[in-house]
């Protein structure tokens, strides 16, 4: 009897050590690490529907195009559209990073009054895109890619010499850049890149020309660069968000 016992007592000890039969660990160093983290039968992730003729062609653009431009009215999809692409494209393997950035011009208020530092700062802008992003990935599998530089979140300024080589990279509220800081962007672009450029030119808040239309006046039209335009009809957050709109242009 008390053999079982000291036995029981030892297999107990060498479980404890395994864990539990089910965990996985992940090494956040290793590029793979955030999906070879995946259970066995964890599936591909479902194609993305569009809610509007005008999405359905906006992410067919992406799809077929190194640089497209999004522009249009808030609540059309732009951002969402972009991050679940990305999301497809990290986890398909056909890229090695998501790269998701902007400017750090805020609406009528200051980052300099919000706690920490600028990357924490910054954190609060990535929120929209990190719902898609877990909304498609998970939140482990998003958690860990931040970890380890799969998932990179920026300010449009910490990109200056950098090369954009095996990524999806995402530039949101591109209406509040500059001519010199778009310009500084797209000539990241490296290999085997595709780049999403997003704004409402008609809501900028730099207080000067916007670097958005100047760069979709200056690339419309050149090979591999496409320019879509949404309108207030593809508005899909809701019905109020198309008539507010509507009365704050007409106003």
């Amino acid at each position: 009897m008390a053999k079982k016992s000291m036995a029981k007592k030892k297999a107990m000890r060498t479980s404890r050590k395994r864990g539990p039969a089910n965990s996985v660990v992940v090494d956040i160093h290793s590029h793979n690490a955030y999906l070879d983290a995946q259970p066995k039968s964890f599936s591909p992730l479902k194609p993305l529907k569009a809610k509007t003729q005008s999405q359905s062609q906006y992410i067919a653009a992406i799809k077929s195009n190194k640089l497209t431009f999004g522009i249009g009215p808030a609540g059309t999809g732009k951002s969402y559209c972009a991050g679940a692409l990305a999301a497809e494209e990290l986890e398909s393997r056909r890229v090695e990073r998501i790269i998701i950035s902007r400017p750090a011009v805020e609406a009528g208020e200051n980052m300099g009054f919000l706690p920490g530092d600028l990357q924490e700062k910054f954190d609060p802008y990535f929120d929209a895109f990190r719902d898609c992003l877990i909304d498609r990935l998970g939140k482990g599998v998003v958690e860990c890619g931040i970890k380890n530089d799969r998932i990179v979140v920026s300010p449009l300024a910490y990109l200056r010499g950098k090369t954009f080589n095996d990524a999806f990279v995402v530039l949101d509220e591109a209406q509040n850049c500059t001519k010199a800081q778009l310009k500084m962007f797209l000539t990241r672009i490296g290999e085997n890149c595709r780049v999403v450029v997003n704004g409402d030119i008609r809501q900028s808040d730099i207080g000067q020309a916007s670097g958005l239309q100047d760069a979709i006046d200056r690339l419309g039209g050149l090979g591999g660069v496409y320019v879509h335009e949404f309108g207030h009809e593809d508005i899909v957050r809701s019905g109020l968000v198309k008539d507010i709109i509507e009365r704050y242009e007409h106003a």
